[in-house]
């Protein structure tokens, strides 16, 4: 610790970072604030909503919960680091294609959950969809259109691995 706070060092999207954070400094604020990726999204701040979801160390995590000092030496993949300059990621490519979101608000934690639930389950049901995008609210309360992203998404990186 430094008088200023805590020193840390993370990837984010495949940059390392080093910082000094305030001990109380959340991630989600670490990342918009003092790295400038605001894609991220704070709504709740209780970890309820799933907007500021990001991928840490190959888990979703409600950045709003964890702590900067938290993420020392981890891998963080927020939604800027998703895509590429030429393509976006499927899923979001699949959302894009059913129209999923309205405002587009909780767009970023339904990708980043939705991206590490299709590496765990690559051939979902219908119902196991609807159960892993429970965990994050849509306030515009278009969730067809987000399954049916999910489900496009994932028969296409299906025929992509076949």
């Amino acid at each position: 610790m430094t008088s200023g706070g805590y020193r840390i060092h993370l990837t984010v999207n495949g940059l390392d970072h080093d910082a000094v954070v305030r001990p109380n400094q959340t991630l989600a604020d670490f990342i918009r604030h003092d790295i400038g990726l605001t894609g991220t999204h704070v709504a709740c701040e209780h970890g309820v909503c799933g907007a500021c979801t990001l991928i840490v160390d190959g888990e979703p995590v409600r950045s709003c919960l964890m702590l900067a000092v938290q993420a020392v030496e981890a891998e963080v993949t927020t939604i800027e680091g998703v895509s590429t300059e030429k393509a976006l990621h499927p899923l979001q490519e699949a959302f894009r294609e059913t129209h999923a979101f309205q405002c587009g608000f909780c767009a970023p934690g339904f990708v980043m959950s939705g991206i590490v639930f299709l590496k765990e389950n690559p051939t979902p049901t219908r119902g196991q969809i609807r159960h892993a995008l429970s965990s994050t609210l849509c306030r515009c309360g278009d969730y067809l259109g987000i399954v049916e992203g999910l489900e496009r998404a994932a028969a296409r990186m299906s025929d992509q691995r076949s």
